[in-house]
């Protein structure tokens, strides 16, 4: 059951204050913060500038499963009851997406054009088993549609033929895994340890400018009781601010939300290493200022929906970052920019162990 739905921005930001206001809570992003020199000369704040490899950092090490899926565990997420994990495009039966000289199949998990229907369920049972030690246990998918819109799952979802059309998922019904597709957005995983509710989050540029995962937390409290001092959070591979350069219309949709908008982005100089070596090859004789050679607007997607989840009343130390960048570390995840376009999808899952089925808690414990 929707909900809620695709709206514009302004009615967004009340839909969501009216949620928190309903539940007794108040977003922090929407209150005001003393005015700096720069806001009283009417100035806006400096976006700072950095060097690329300020802003990379290396991947995460995978753990492989017996079927030889290799997924990422949440550290900490030792909870008996919980299962969770991001996959990577390791350790599947797909060849659509796979270099030429690959001798390996991929963990491609979306149904997508290119690939077989079958061989992608068969991926996700791979995962599932990875997982939970159960290939069996139902996968509810979503139609994503970079919006705000949020369902509430149930097992009879995981039989859908046409899934429900939105960009976030809870439930508090055990046996089930809630799943959200992603080759560079942001996917977040959040769950309230107390009452034993789960959700899922899809958090592209649009979805994050909508506030996905603050809405979602707002509808975690109002649908089931939830505590945002109760609630663990984690935020899985996407593309990194080294490599998510956008343009000033995103900078402006982010600016009309959040009045921390601009400690979300940098300006990052060019890397490519020829221009490094060679810089004489790539002066021009235009005015300054008027060249186009020179830093590029990068956005900071995974440090937005921390920021939101800490609005949200999450505590720092609560939220896990799981990091790897999507486009850089190709070898280990899908990429829609880096392929332009030709990829599969990777899958963050999150459900409640069913008590009733033992020995299906392995994936999420030490082995």
């Amino acid at each position: 059951m929707p909900l809620s739905s695709r709206t514009k921005p302004a009615a967004v930001r009340r839909s969501i204050d009216a949620r928190f206001s309903e539940a007794g809570l108040a977003s922090a992003s929407r209150k005001k913060k003393a005015a700096t020199p720069a806001h009283q000369n009417g100035q806006a704040a400096r976006i700072e500038r950095v060097e690329p490899e300020d802003t990379t950092h290396p991947a995460p090490v995978p753990r492989r499963a017996a079927n030889g899926v290799e997924w990422l565990p949440i550290p900490g997420w030792d909870l008996p009851w919980l299962w969770a994990g991001f996959s990577t495009r390791k350790g599947g039966l797909s060849r659509a997406y796979c270099p030429e000289d690959s001798a390996a199949g991929e963990l491609n998990l979306g149904l997508t054009e290119t690939d077989d229907r079958e061989t992608v369920l068969a991926n996700r049972r791979l995962l599932a088993q990875a997982v939970t030690s159960d290939p069996k246990i139902p996968l509810v998918a979503l139609r994503q549609f970079h919006s705000n819109r949020i369902v509430r799952a149930v097992r009879a979802d995981a039989a859908r033929s046409r899934p429900h059309k939105a960009d976030g998922q809870i439930t508090d019904e055990p046996g089930l895994f809630l799943a959200i597709q992603t080759a560079d957005c942001i996917p977040v995983l959040v769950a309230d340890r107390k009452r034993r509710v789960v959700a899922a989050f899809h958090a592209g540029w649009r979805g994050t400018v909508k506030r996905i995962v603050e809405s979602g937390v707002g509808t975690m409290q109002l649908a089931f009781g939830s505590q945002p001092e109760d609630l663990i959070a984690a935020i899985g591979p996407g593309i990194g601010l080294c490599c998510y350069a956008v343009g000033e219309e995103v900078l402006s949709e982010f600016e009309s939300q959040f009045s921390y908008a601009r400690e979300l982005f940098k300006e990052v100089f060019d890397s490519d290493p020829v221009r490094k070596k060679y810089p004489m090859l790539f002066l021009t004789q235009r005015a300054p200022g008027h060249s186009p050679i020179g830093p590029s607007l990068h956005v900071d997607l995974v440090e937005a929906n921390r920021r939101q989840l800490l609005s949200a009343g999450l505590k720092p130390e609560s939220i896990q970052v799981i990091g790897g960048c999507t486009q850089c570390h190709t070898d280990l995840f899908f990429s829609h920019r880096a392929s332009h376009g030709h990829t599969g999808r990777m899958m963050a899952v999150i459900g409640i162990r069913d008590a009733r089925k033992r020995g299906s808690v392995a994936g999420t414990q030490k082995h």
